[in-house]
């Protein structure tokens, strides 16, 4: 309201400012616990991603377990009969590897752009919006443990005895798994949103990280040597997954240093002859490493999420 004064100069009240509202932006803590508050939303978008996959399908998430249970059958046949690389088993080296591998590039490949799809989800509700990316991580674990189930059947079939003694290790290398991944498919959620040539890079980039990663070669008898001559050693190990999957491979694989199949008196190191002490040390710090990440990636997505609406 403007009022006259005296000398005839108009001053105007308070009342005529203009106003301006300000969002307050939640903090780490804060958004954390309001995730812990939504999981059932999270479940749920879980067990919908799953059976949208699966929706008239007559056998429904038994393909999940069918699908990875033919490529095992298919490595099997090809590494066994055509492609002979004189380790033993290697069929199951290569899976072992590849469990890990397919639930990090399923989550990102789903994950993505997965607030993009969901646009009209996230401008109309409110809720956590990295819950999205978070249920195709949670969908990737599913499967993730139905593999691990077809894989513990063959071992069975194959009468091949994992290691026993570092099973224990499992579940550490698991949560750095996943905490990798989450804060991952949460920092790709966002970001492509605000660039939509993400979604079709990332499909480059992890073609590219597959081969950086020990799973269809042996990383010891193959990769070892050249990376200690050349000193790029630790280099190397700044790929997350590589523990992870030298992890899983000490675990389910067993063995360290086997004879080859195509020369029986020479003896092949195909895997590191680390401690279990070691193997803990490394995946127990991996583990802290990543809950760092992971904190970092929400505290990201939440400064990003402040203009999804706008841009969606």
């Amino acid at each position: 309201m403007s009022e006259a004064t005296s000398d005839g100069v108009v001053r105007r009240s308070l009342d005529d400012a203009p106003v301006r509202v300000v969002s307050v932006r939640p903090g780490l803590i804060a958004r954390l616990k309001n995730l812990v508050n939504r999981r059932e939303l999270l479940v749920n978008l879980i067990l919908s991603d799953i059976k949208i996959k699966y929706k008239s399908s007559s056998l429904g998430l038994l393909w999940s377990m069918i699908s990875p249970a033919l490529s095992l059958c298919i490595y099997y046949v090809v590494f066994s009969i055509f492609l002979k690389n004189g380790i033993p088993n290697f069929v199951i080296y290569l899976f072992s590897g590849l469990i890990a591998w397919n639930m990090y590039q399923t989550s990102l490949n789903t994950a993505t752009g997965v607030i993009v799809d969901r646009a009209g989800l996230v401008k109309k509700v409110s809720f956590p919006r990295e819950i999205l990316a978070l249920a195709n991580v949670g969908a990737a674990v599913v499967y993730f443990v139905i593999q691990v189930g077809v894989l513990a059947i063959f071992l069975l079939i194959a009468g091949h005895a994992p290691a026993w003694n570092f099973m224990w290790l499992m579940p550490i290398a698991f949560i750095a798994l996943y905490l990798f991944t989450a804060a991952m498919a949460m920092l790709m959620s966002a970001i492509t949103v605000y660039l939509r040539d993400v979604k079709h890079l990332i499909e480059v980039i992890l073609q590219l990280w597959f081969y950086m990663t020990p799973i269809v070669y042996s990383y010891e008898n193959t990769l070892s040597p050249a990376l200690h001559r050349h000193g790029l050693t630790l280099l190397y190990f700044l790929n997350p997954l590589t523990p992870i999957v030298l992890t899983f491979q000490r675990i389910f694989y067993g063995d360290t240093s086997v004879h080859s199949l195509v020369a029986p008196h020479q003896l092949m190191q195909v895997l590191p002859t680390w401690s279990m002490t070691k193997f803990f040390e490394i995946n127990a710090g991996l583990v802290g490493i990543m809950i760092v990440f992971f904190l970092v990636a929400e505290v990201l997505f939440g400064r990003l999420e402040t203009n999804f609406e706008s841009e969606l």
